[in-house]
Formats: C-alpha cells, sequence, structure tokens
C-alpha cells in the first residue's frame, strides 16, 4: 500500500495509471448443467470473448491476464488469438478458490503495474462507463467497485422463518471490475487464501483488513452469467442494446 500511496502522491495531474485486468474464468459451471458458461455462445460469440472485448476498448487498461482451469488452457488461448485481443498477454492456471486463482493472475501481472481490475469472466455486457468509473475512483481512493441499489426488499431468514428486513435503500448489488491498488490487493488476498478466509468478492478480502471501498455507478445490464436463464437473459439484454 505504501507503494501506491507514493505513486499517488507524487503523479503529475492527468497522469494516467498503469491498469492490467485479471479475469477469472476457473468456475465449475455447476450451475449451467456442466457446460463451461464462458464458452456459450452469446450472440454466436463465446460469452468469454465478449468479456474480453469490453475490457480492451477501456483506453485504461493496458494488459489482461486470464486465470483459468488447466484443462480450458489451450482452447481459452484459442480463442484469444482468434479474437485478435491484443490485450491478453497471459492466460494462466487457476487456484482451489477464486482467491487463489486471482492471486495468480496478479503475480502474473508486471511489477510497474498501479492498479488492478478484476472482472468476472462471465460477465459479458460491462460497458466502458462502468469500467472506467471504477478505475478512476480506484485511482483516486486505492479501491473501488461498481454497484446498483436493490430493486427488491430482501429478508435475512434462517430455517424458513424470517428473522429481518433490512432497509433496502442501504443495500447495494456489487459487480465487477472491481478495482485495486496493485499492493493492495495482492497483501489482502494473500493474507485471506495464507488464512483461508471464506471471500465470496474481491472487496471483501480488502474489507478484512479494515481498508474503505469505495462504490461507483454501475448499470442493471451488467450481469452475471451463472444459469441458463442468464443467458437467455443475456441475449435478450444484447439484442435490445443493437436495436
Amino acid at each position: 500500500m505504501a507503494g501506491f500511496l507514493k505513486r499517488l502522491f507524487g503523479r503529475e495531474e492527468g497522469e494516467a495509471p498503469r491498469c492490467a485486468a485479471v479475469v477469472p474464468a476457473a468456475g465449475s459451471s455447476t450451475r449451467m448443467g456442466g457446460q463451461d458458461k464462458i464458452l456459450l455462445p452469446l450472440d454466436g460469440v463465446p460469452v468469454l470473448v465478449h468479456t474480453l472485448r469490453a475490457l480492451e476498448r477501456s483506453a485504461w487498461i493496458t494488459e489482461i491476464v486470464v486465470v483459468t482451469r488447466e484443462d480450458l488452457m489451450v482452447p481459452i488461448s484459442q480463442l484469444c488469438r482468434e479474437g485478435a485481443l491484443s490485450k491478453v498477454s497471459k492466460v494462466v492456471v487457476g487456484g482451489a478458490s477464486r482467491a487463489e486463482s486471482v492471486l495468480r493472475g496478479i503475480r502474473a501481472l508486471p511489477e510497474e503495474t498501479e492498479l488492478v481490475a478484476i472482472h468476472d469472466g462471465a460477465r459479458p455486457l460491462v460497458t466502458p462507463a462502468v469500467i472506467d468509473g471504477a478505475i478512476r475512483m480506484a485511482w483516486e481512493r486505492g479501491a473501488a467497485a461498481p454497484a446498483v441499489p436493490l430493486k427488491d426488499t430482501v429478508k435475512r431468514a434462517h430455517d424458513g422463518l424470517v428473522e429481518e428486513t433490512p432497509d433496502r435503500s442501504a443495500l447495494f448489488a456489487v459487480q465487477t471490475p472491481q478495482v485495486f491498488a496493485a499492493d493492495l490487493i495482492r497483501g489482502a488476498l494473500g493474507k485471506a487464501v495464507e488464512e483461508g478466509a471464506p471471500i465470496t468478492d474481491d472487496c471483501s478480502a480488502v474489507e478484512r483488513l479494515g481498508m474503505q471501498v469505495f462504490l461507483t455507478e454501475g448499470d442493471y445490464t451488467n450481469i452475471k452469467i451463472t444459469t441458463p436463464e442468464d443467458l437467455a437473459v443475456a441475449e435478450a439484454l444484447l439484442s435490445w442494446r443493437q436495436s
């Protein structure tokens, strides 16, 4: 973190950071009926290719590392070549957990990387505004993530019995890319892996250290494809965007 602060306060106004993206794409896709969701076609193009193209369009992102399962190394590397994805510098094998997989991706980045944008491989509809907004905030504050206010009322329950109805106005659905100072997220994930902490997203690894994460404006169309229904919704959203 000290290295980030030194760069932050020593930089010139308007200077752009070196931001790299790490794309975890190593999941088992169990809720997709055993099919690898990142390879499924979306408007005739694999989901992962849509995701990587969205990241490539950001002028802030200098390179991309994809993290995947060993059995997907060859097909994903081939997709990147055939898709002319010039910012994809490496495809690396993930670990036993999301935290370990992302950490392996971060460790594959150049030492001079200042910011790391971690984006789900199964979020193909992310927009430039969402990507760039999170990067700008992280450049100023050290940690940022896009989010949208919840539309539904949420219940906290145990054994089917409602225990609490939280105030919806204070609840947000957090999306990706989640963007961090490289030193900060490297240390936070390293500690989480070392301690076996059950983290559900990368922000929670930073939050465990007592560090602040700032929310930026997300987009309701920035959905994560997890089930067959999600893929159908993504197809409809893509068609709606193109109409």
